[in-house]
């Protein structure tokens, strides 16, 4: 478990072989509740190779000072990516 936020991560190890490299993180909002959207590429093991970029809204809850998982979306590709940024740029234009 984590304690400081940037600690918090989405690599994962299998057998020594890291089969979920993290790319980039941003920290969209800070507190008892922290949202972190990761970027990340996932090793397909049948190519001995990185597939494409994805991404993963990821939610935590602190406490007792550690980080706790609570819930996260996967964007599994870029099109869904593109698709979630012109909807939300539609629906927060006027605003």
């Amino acid at each position: 478990m984590a304690s400081e936020i940037e600690e918090l991560t989405i690599n994962y190890e299998e057998d020594g072989l890291v089969v979920v490299k993290e790319l980039d993180k941003e920290v969209l909002s800070k507190g008892a509740w922290t949202t972190i959207l990761f970027c990340y590429q996932e090793y397909n093991r049948t190519k001995e190779e990185y597939g494409p970029e994805k991404y993963s809204i990821r939610r935590y809850q602190k406490r007792n000072g550690q980080y706790i998982p609570k819930s996260k979306f996967n964007i599994s590709s870029a099109a869904q990516a593109e698709k979630i940024i012109t909807t939300l740029t539609k629906w927060t234009a006027d605003k």
